[in-house]
């Protein structure tokens, strides 16, 4: 069976851990799921209206993380590191319960969670999967920040940069390319906050559950976790995570070229309701060079456990 086809995974995983912002300890429990049932997510210490769509359309409060509500109000947070992971190891179909309103934040990136989908693997379904192809381009623009998506064919690329006052980060830019698909640096890419910012973000009643051991803290010119970075590009590689499953949030995986400076998870959002709201913008196909096809099942197979 294609790899064109959809895909879910081949059995129950289980992780638990702590809510970043809220700091609640949560179960997780994400299985298989049908041909078309997409990504939901069930909030399962709620008896009724749990069950929430993983779309851009049901976004809000896309601060600091990404958190999606349904139409009778219930919530869940952070999802984009569990999103980029379904991204990256091609599942289309899975349902996500949630004991909290918070995902998990393991270790701060989003290998956890590919590690623990290689670790049931995944399978073909009889359904094709479906694909949004970009066809005019669609920008936004707000002061120094700037996001746009551009037609692309048969692969998506996300050009990256970030832009800090801070000595140590500065001003970084990478690019990730879906034909490339070598996304261990990626995965391995934790959050990452200011010291200095720190004070200010628990004041807004968020980072509850924030540490060393789930977050890269930066003070000054100095990295205050024991180990250091994971990789020279740590900072931008998570912002590429970030936006790649907030993207992922589209329902299905885009073709197009994606470029943003300061951008974030308000922005990319912003970007996707603009870009979906003229049906002249985009086009969906089942269609998938070869290329994509064999390098997708490669991309399957590297291993995410590299501290590099």
């Amino acid at each position: 069976m294609s790899y064109q086809n959809q895909r879910t995974i081949n059995g129950t995983i289980k992780l638990s851990g702590v809510g970043l912002h809220n700091g609640v300890k949560v179960n997780l429990v994400i299985k298989p799921a049908k041909e078309n049932f997409g990504i939901q997510f069930q909030r399962v210490d709620l008896s009724h209206d749990n069950l929430i769509e993983a779309s851009f359309k049901n976004v809000v409060e896309p601060i600091l993380c990404t958190k999606i509500k349904n139409k009778n109000g219930t919530t869940i947070s952070t999802v984009e590191h569990l999103m980029a992971a379904f991204f990256g190891e091609g599942i289309d179909n899975a349902l996500v319960e949630v004991d909290a309103p918070e995902i998990p934040i393991l270790d701060g990136s989003a290998s956890e969670f590919v590690d623990a989908i290689r670790s049931v693997g995944s399978r073909s379904q009889n359904e094709l999967r479906k694909f949004i192809k970009v066809l005019k381009k669609v920008e936004i623009n707000e002061g120094e920040k700037y996001i746009s998506i551009e037609p692309l064919e048969n692969d998506l690329i996300v050009d990256f940069e970030i832009v800090y006052t801070n000595p140590l980060i500065r001003r970084r830019r990478k690019e990730f390319k879906l034909s490339n698909a070598d996304l261990v640096e990626i995965y391995n890419s934790r959050t990452f906050c200011l010291y200095e910012d720190i004070d200010f973000i628990k004041s807004q009643g968020l980072a509850k559950g924030g540490s060393l051991d789930n977050a890269v803290v930066v003070k000054g010119n100095e990295i205050l976790n024991e180990n250091g970075l994971r990789n020279r590009h740590e900072f931008v590689f998570h912002k590429i995570l970030d936006c790649l499953g907030d993207l992922m949030l589209s329902g299905h995986r885009i073709f197009g070229h994606v470029k943003t400076s300061q951008g974030g998870h308000a922005l990319t959002n912003k970007l996707l309701i603009k870009f979906f709201s003229n049906k002249s913008n985009w086009a969906i196909t089942t269609n998938l060079a070869e290329g994509k096809k064999d390098n997708l099942k490669d991309s399957t197979k590297r291993s995410v456990s590299a501290n590099i």
